[in-house]
């Protein structure tokens, strides 16, 4: 289970938008949040803490190089859930979570 969490919260700050279930977009929201709260921190322990969960070295530069100055006036609510509907093959809820911009 983390190491789906890990890749969708890398695919997140990746592409700043992913299409899953509405409980994994829930759950992954806060682990999301917590990174870009990293990058806008800086310091090299704060990049350490990052880098140990984001999956891609190139994600976490991202993060601390173009999101955390995006976000730097924003004290939180960086993502935003939008529900999709049910998913053809099983009925599962699907959402979209994406970066506000």
């Amino acid at each position: 289970r983390r190491a789906m969490y890990r890749n969708l919260v890398t695919d997140l700050l990746n592409y700043e938008k992913i299409v899953t279930t509405e409980a994994k977009a829930k759950e992954v929201r806060g682990l999301a949040e917590k990174m870009i709260t990293l990058g806008k921190k800086g310091g090299l322990h704060h990049r350490h803490q990052a880098l140990s969960f984001i999956m891609d070295k190139k994600v976490t530069e991202k993060v601390f190089n173009e999101l955390a100055p995006r976000y730097a006036e924003r004290p939180g609510g960086y993502t935003r859930i939008i529900k999709l509907g049910p998913r053809l093959g099983d009925e599962a809820a699907m959402a979209q979570l994406e970066l506000v911009k």
